[in-house]
């Protein structure tokens, strides 16, 4: 057995967001995302063909879900986002990481 902790390995410098897989099975895939004033790029929107559920675990983010206004995530906030639900990062926090645990997971069927 052995003990891992989400808070370990991140570098004092981060000039790009970290995505880590943590775990990945047919139809899930876990992912730590650590980010630091990192933001989508304007005009991208992401459109994935997983739902995502987002669990923030430190820091701050904007998550902006196309059409609606940004919504905006502390420690503790859970979000889901169907499968092609346009969405993208606003902001995240500029002066302290920004820890999400991310799980993609496709519905039963295709699994």
């Amino acid at each position: 057995m052995s003990v891992t902790n989400l808070f370990d390995g991140i570098p004092a410098q981060l000039p790009e967001e970290i995505s880590q897989t943590l775990l990945s099975a047919s139809c899930l895939r876990i992912e730590r995302i650590v980010s630091r004033g990192h933001a989508s790029a304007d005009g991208f929107w992401y459109d994935q063909s997983e739902h995502e559920w987002l669990l923030l675990i430190a820091g701050e983010a904007g998550v902006e879900i196309e059409g609606k206004p940004v919504c905006s995530l502390r420690p503790g906030d859970v979000l889901l986002l169907p499968a092609h639900q346009r969405h993208r990062v606003a902001w995240t926090s500029p002066d302290a990481e920004t820890i999400w645990l991310a799980v993609f997971y496709k519905d039963d069927s295709g699994c």
